[in-house]
């Protein structure tokens, strides 16, 4: 992988680590010394889409890798291969599918749902080691109770268990579209 490479917008940099990934079986070699936008440590989510149906979603919401690209490279390959919802992606499938990068800033603890808003946090709901997360803005997701109630779900925490709410706000990149490859 090249310096240009890494120049490139976070959605862009996903597709060309999957591109080598389905290719060759490993991840690229990201260039040293890494862009500045790409030093800092977040969360990323990496979601793909085929049709505008869900194809692979994978991420993490406290960075657990040494950078920004790094992040993203390990989800966008998670999301691909290792989403247990999908069989994996391979490199024919590739081009018809649609990448996003959500890149999640600082988790807040909230001690009410009148502070979610679904449109602008994504939130986890948490009780004990018990957790599930929910992106912001996503398309069927119009009210806090649905976001509730899906976080919830995908925690296996019961209606009527307590449990702890944070929030956060992501930023979303898309791919951008007429993309050349």
């Amino acid at each position: 992988m090249s310096e240009q490479d890494l120049s490139l917008h976070p959605a862009d940099l996903a597709r060309k680590v999957l591109q080598y990934y389905l290719k060759e079986g490993k991840l690229p070699q990201l260039p040293e010394p890494l862009p500045p936008e790409y030093q800092a440590r977040a969360g990323v989510f990496v979601s793909l889409k085929k049709g505008g149906q869900l194809r692979g979603c994978i991420g993490t919401f406290e960075p657990v890798r040494e950078n920004l690209a790094e992040e993203i490279a390990a989800n966008a390959v998670s999301a691909a291969v290792r989403d247990p919802r999908f069989p994996p992606v391979n490199e024919k499938e590739l081009p018809d599918l649609d990448l996003s990068v959500d890149i999640l800033g600082p988790v807040e603890k909230v001690e009410s749902k009148d502070q979610l808003d679904p449109k602008e946090y994504g939130i986890i709901v948490r009780r004990g080691s018990r957790s599930g997360l929910l992106l912001p803005d996503l398309e069927g997701v119009d009210t806090v109770e649905q976001q509730l109630e899906i976080a919830r779900r995908k925690a296996g925490i019961v209606p009527g268990e307590t449990a702890e709410l944070y929030r956060f706000k992501v930023t979303r990149y898309p791919e951008k579209k007429g993309r050349d490859f």
